[in-house]
């Protein structure tokens, strides 16, 4: 089976850039945040959510996201909730997407899931390696700025720092650079992963 490995970083980090060169580079890839953005669409999440918020955090039939933000980082308890709802399902819809590239001949160099809050939710041992991708502040508050988002600073208050993803990751990708030159960092990464995975299958 193929190294099935968590991707992980601060805002503006990069980590959708990495996804994207690990896919280019031959790797399955999947988004968890782009797997909650399905769910909300679903029965299964929007009823309960209906529920508990109101029709408030809806625009068009649709659970606005960003309205749903609003009030589950005010409130501990809200917030809480939202994620025992979200993250079985995700982790759910995850384990089906495996299987299915798994099966695929030839298979794919490696498994990568994009997962934000990774070491938030303590899923980080259901994955065989762990990639932080990091960047320094100024490049991130950058970045964050020209997609909409608020200061980095801000958003981090409420997750795990810079510093201690990277701590507690595999391997740690920093992102100051082109996008070649992450590409090829990268690249270094899947073939020391197969090569491990290759001695794993053989002893």
């Amino acid at each position: 089976m193929p190294p099935f490995v968590a991707l992980t970083g601060g805002l503006g980090a990069g980590k959708s850039t990495a996804l994207a060169a690990l896919e280019r580079l031959g790797a399955a890839v999947i988004s968890s945040d782009a797997v909650v953005h399905e769910l909300y669409a679903s029965p299964e999440v929007s009823g309960p959510v209906t529920d508990r918020f109101g029709a408030g955090v809806f625009r068009d039939g649709v659970v606005d996201r960003a309205a749903l933000a609003a009030r589950v980082f005010v409130d501990e308890r809200d917030r809480a909730w939202l994620e025992q709802l979200l993250w079985p399902l995700v982790r759910r819809r995850v384990a089906e997407w495996r299987e299915a590239q798994s099966r695929l001949v030839p298979p794919p160099r490696a498994l990568i899931v994009e997962v934000p809050l990774l070491f938030e939710a303590g899923t980080e041992h259901l994955y065989d390696a762990t990639i932080t991708i990091t960047a320094e502040e100024s490049i991130r508050e950058a970045r964050a700025r020209a997609r909409g988002h608020e200061a980095v600073a801000s958003r981090e208050a409420r997750q795990l720092s810079q510093t201690e993803k990277a701590a507690r990751s595999t391997f740690v990708v920093a992102n100051d650079g082109t996008v070649p030159e992450l590409e090829a960092k990268l690249s270094a990464i899947l073939d020391m992963l197969e090569a491990r995975n290759s001695t794993t299958a053989g002893a």
